[in-house]
């Protein structure tokens, strides 16, 4: 495998930053830098910029957006924006609704709702995970019965990120709860979000953030036309989606951004004291953690290379699984480094967008996220399927187990 980029692939690299470095606006690149996440308005705007010159869906078919480029320059525009940071497409509609309709939707639907994904006119939400339902997502019981040209919705979803954002929810329902196999009978459906009968509850997180949500379904009625794909398979829909929720969790991108700040942040000491990047043990870990980022990073484009091929024909990617594992794994060993460099100034922590008026003033923003980064991501090795599931899918599609 070549390692090295070609000579217009580099070109295209610096068209893409001389592109985000004369577009995206200066408030939403500081708040980024500063570790907060951007807001809603933030995203929505960037989104609208990179759909504009084309890029909000490169990966999609050219007919619905798309851009027909290769594995490896879509890689490039994506670790571009992750790297400087600015904020990503919303994964919701582009890498996990967006391509389910691509594949198993009806042309009426991708004609209404693609373009308005792509151009984040509507923010999705996901509703998968239910409160006996997580990593064994098969035993969901939300329910939906057909009642003529409706089917009526009646139960709960829960860790539903950003619902107090969205305009709609795309949602996995029992249609029939006598099948054979908890897989079988589950349906896909789109729902409107202001569709009477839904309430949004937040879930406040312990680093005291409102990212995740309670979402309560009660005789919600859902137009039949908006059902994807077959009834009672709607678990085809879900494995597929759920392939590629994981590809881009690898975040190479945003993991190399991480690190470069983390080595300027290590060289510093906050107290006067001796920098962090001058202990051993600490240098030792960053470049265990540089090296097998690079290993991801090929594996990566190996597995962009078989999706491009696999776009709108139904069939998951079970080595997506693979760069689940190690990119949150990775993610989470750079948030443990950043602890590390903070020392006891880490302790003054407080989620990004909370009240810190109360804090010392001496101690550095950098420090005060560093624990509540730490905590949070916690999260990345359970959702889109735990890394234990991971390493079950692994097995029995690469070993026959």
């Amino acid at each position: 495998m070549e390692l090295r980029f070609t000579e217009e692939e580099r070109a295209f690299r610096q068209e893409v930053r001389d592109f985000i470095d004369r577009n995206l606006p200066a408030a939403t690149r500081e708040r980024m830098e500063s570790g907060r996440t951007p807001t809603k308005e933030m995203v929505v705007q960037w989104q609208r910029t990179l759909n504009a010159r084309g890029w909000a869906v490169p990966h999609w078919p050219v007919e619905w957006g798309g851009t027909g480029w290769s594995p490896i320059r879509r890689f490039i525009l994506q670790e571009e924006i992750q790297q400087t940071p600015a904020p990503q497409p919303l994964a919701f509609n582009t890498s996990m609704c967006g391509p389910v309709i691509i594949a198993f939707g009806t042309e009426a639907q991708k004609k209404r709702f693609l373009p308005r994904m792509a151009n984040l006119d509507d923010w999705w939400c996901q509703g998968f995970s239910e409160p006996g339902a997580g990593s064994d997502l098969a035993s969901l019981k939300c329910a939906a019965k057909r009642v003529g040209d409706h089917y009526v919705v009646n139960g709960q979803k829960t860790w539903t990120t950003l619902a107090q954002h969205a305009d709609w929810i795309f949602l996995l329902v029992r249609t029939d709860p006598q099948a054979a196999k908890p897989q079988e009978g589950i349906s896909f459906l789109l729902v409107d979000m202001k569709t009477p009968g839904i309430t949004v509850r937040p879930i406040i997180t312990i680093d005291g953030a409102h990212e995740v949500n309670e979402v309560f379904f009660d005789d919600v009625k859902v137009p039949v036309e908006n059902l994807v794909g077959t009834e009672n398979r709607g678990w085809d829909c879900a494995k597929f989606l759920l392939s590629n929720e994981r590809t881009g969790q690898a975040r190479v991108g945003a993991s190399k951004e991480r690190i470069r700040r983390l080595k300027l942040i290590a060289s510093q000491a906050p107290g006067g004291g001796r920098p962090i990047i001058e202990d051993p043990r600490f240098r030792e870990r960053l470049t265990e953690v540089e090296v097998q980022l690079k290993a991801l990073e090929i594996t990566t484009l190996r597995v962009l290379a078989t999706e491009q091929k696999n776009l709108g024909q139904r069939k998951p990617n079970p080595a997506s699984s693979i760069l689940k594992i190690r990119g949150t794994e990775l993610q989470q060993a750079i948030s443990e480094l950043f602890v590390l460099a903070a020392g006891p100034y880490g302790l003054a922590g407080a989620h990004p967008d909370a009240d810190r008026r109360n804090e010392p003033e001496f101690v550095p923003d950098w420090a005060a996220l560093a624990q509540p980064t730490y905590f949070n991501w916690r999260k990345q090795s359970i959702y889109g399927g735990s890394n234990e599931i991971q390493k079950n899918i692994m097995a029995k599609a690469f070993l026959g187990l």
